[in-house]
């Protein structure tokens, strides 16, 4: 296979834009990259449009990218829409990258688009209805409950927490089966999510852009314990997008602010058990991409993971291998995530406070690798940075995501 390079990027601002429409965000992040490579709209062999929420929320079926993307200005190119739950970005790059590599044509446009918020409520939260077997809710909260049935819970634990997706209890199942397990605290949990409060307020584009502490995070409106407010992602709108070529094309083009994209595993979960970490989605997949760039966990300089909630930065950094299972909390709480630490995380302060546009969201992640790359991050930049990995999960099955997508890029 021959190599591929992501030559263009562009990503809108994330927040709640009730004015805003899927077509326009498109329209912008198609515009911003198509820039940034230098490249036109003609040079454009195919498209892959990932997107999550618009079934639920518009009643937009079927079509997204087709219709999205007219308004962007393409016709006549194959465009394949891509829905793969909060991992349809990663998996429209993987896509992008196959059509590449197959020799099909040598540029093809990753992008993904969500608008989430609606002026009903109900709508935007029916997005997570399915993203579980539907089948089996009430079997698959016992079976997660029952994963900490012997954790002694503070009297806080019994607050409801209001309104939220289903998916913030299934993160609170897994944080509690991770403290049952290893000992992990809810302060750790608060410092992950604390440390990309702080790095969000270097990031334009991020929703939230608010610095927070970690007793600020710990005092926040309780949602599912041992989770606040603060550690959960909000509901997000938003557009990313990457323009992927051949080597060649690459070349041709101009290599100056080309990033190899040296890896990208796309894999499903699989029926293991609850304590089986070493069999974690996301950690086989992170190892499939290790072997495929030829790397290990000590060559990544920085990382974007799929925080959707701050416990899941602490699993995450496990499963990629940077620390032991049942180390992120201490790795987190000693700063060693931290922009300047021994392995950045999160530098645009992640889903919690970056935001979470699902549909998007695995582009955003790849947006600021890039950026972090071409070493054009700011304020926020990792010193030195060379190689980086993203992962991207999306949905539930058993007791982890239902699809994983690990993106690993390098620096020319």
């Amino acid at each position: 296979m021959s190599d591929v390079y992501i030559i263009g990027i562009g990503m809108s601002q994330f927040g709640k834009f009730l004015n805003r429409s899927v077509k326009d965000m498109t329209a912008e992040v198609v515009e911003e990259a198509l820039k940034d490579s230098g490249l036109e709209r003609e040079n454009i062999q195919a498209a892959f449009f990932a997107n999550a929420s618009q079934a639920a929320v518009e009643a937009q079926y079927l079509v997204p990218g087709q219709i999205a993307l007219r308004s962007a200005g393409f016709e006549g190119i194959p465009i394949t829409n891509i829905e793969n739950a909060c991992a349809s970005a990663s998996t429209a790059l993987n896509s992008a990258c196959a059509f590449v590599q197959s020799g099909q044509g040598d540029i093809a446009l990753a992008i993904g688009t969500d608008k989430m918020n609606s002026t009903d409520r109900a709508r935007s939260f029916a997005v997570f209805d399915g993203g579980w077997d539907v089948h089996t809710a009430d079997e698959s909260i016992a079976r997660l409950q029952a994963m900490s049935k012997d954790l002694p819970l503070p009297p806080e634990a019994e607050d409801n927490g209001g309104q939220r997706s289903v998916f913030m209890d299934v993160y609170a199942s897994l944080a509690r089966n991770h403290m049952n397990a290893f000992g992990i605290t809810q302060a750790q949990i608060a410092a992950a999510c604390a440390k990309n409060h702080t790095h969000s307020q270097y990031n334009p584009k991020a929703q939230y852009q608010n610095k927070m502490t970690v007793e600020e995070v710990l005092r926040d409106r309780p949602v599912a314990w041992p989770l606040t407010l603060a550690m959960c992602a909000p509901i997000s709108d938003g557009a990313a997008a990457a323009i992927v070529v051949s080597e060649e094309k690459a070349r041709q083009i101009g290599m100056g602010r080309a990033v190899r994209i040296a890896a990208s595993v796309l894999r499903s979960g699989t029926n293991r058990k609850h304590d089986e970490f070493n069999k974690q989605i996301t950690h086989l997949a992170a190892n499939a991409a290790y072997e495929k760039a030829g790397l290990s966990p000590k060559d990544m300089d920085v990382a974007e993971v799929h925080d959707a909630t701050a416990f899941a930065e602490l699993l995450q950094v496990e499963a990629l291998g940077f620390c032991e299972f049942g180390e992120g909390g201490r790795l987190s709480e000693e700063g060693h995530t931290t922009v300047g630490g021994r392995i950045p995380v999160n530098p645009s302060g992640g889903l919690e406070s970056r935001g979470h546009p699902i549909g998007a969201t695995g582009l955003a992640q790849v947006y600021e690798l890039v950026t972090q790359l071409r070493g054009e991050a700011g304020p926020r930049q990792v010193e030195g940075a060379r190689t980086a990995i993203a992962e991207n999960g999306g949905g539930f099955l058993g007791y982890e995501e239902a699809a994983a997508c690990i993106t690993i890029l390098q620096k020319n």
